[in-house]
């Protein structure tokens, strides 16, 4: 098994599954990119840029289990590299940012199940993300995988 680290950032909406007072989708999907961060005396700079390449697609839907609390399972499908499902690692947190409209969150993943370049991949995604009043997302997702040679 080999390591693979990489970061993305996803852009996307979560809405209310129809009927349901508790449950969520969302949908979200990062191209290839390139993070910099720089640390300097007088803080840190930090950019994304595109990369080019195939685009990463994640859907889930997120269980609102208590106050502030949630769990989540789904996709992420990279491109024609293959896909992992996902469920959260004990349970996510949500609620009010300091910036008004704006809910913010994180959750860890596990990976549960691998295709393609992923067959057997095991490991854990972190994902911070940002949810505005229209249900706009902005999700960072920093990716630890054990994946075959």
């Amino acid at each position: 098994m080999k390591e693979l680290v990489f970061a993305l950032q996803f852009s996307g909406a979560a809405e209310p599954v129809p009927g349901s007072t508790t449950r969520l989708r969302a949908k979200t999907s990062a191209s290839g990119q390139t993070l910099r961060s720089v640390i300097k005396p007088d803080g840190v700079q930090a950019a994304i840029e595109p990369a080019g390449g195939d685009k990463a697609i994640f859907e889930s839907e997120v269980d609102i289990v208590g106050e502030g609390r949630f769990v989540e399972s789904g996709t992420i499908t990279y491109g024609h590299a293959g896909k992992v499902r996902f469920t959260t690692v004990g349970h996510g947190i949500l609620g009010p940012a300091p910036q008004a409209g704006v809910q913010r969150g994180a959750v860890i993943w596990q990976v549960v199940e691998g295709d393609g370049r992923f067959r057997g991949a095991e490991g854990l995604i972190t994902s911070n993300f940002t949810v505005g009043q229209a249900g706009e997302v902005q999700d960072n997702h920093f990716v630890r995988l054990f994946v075959a040679d």
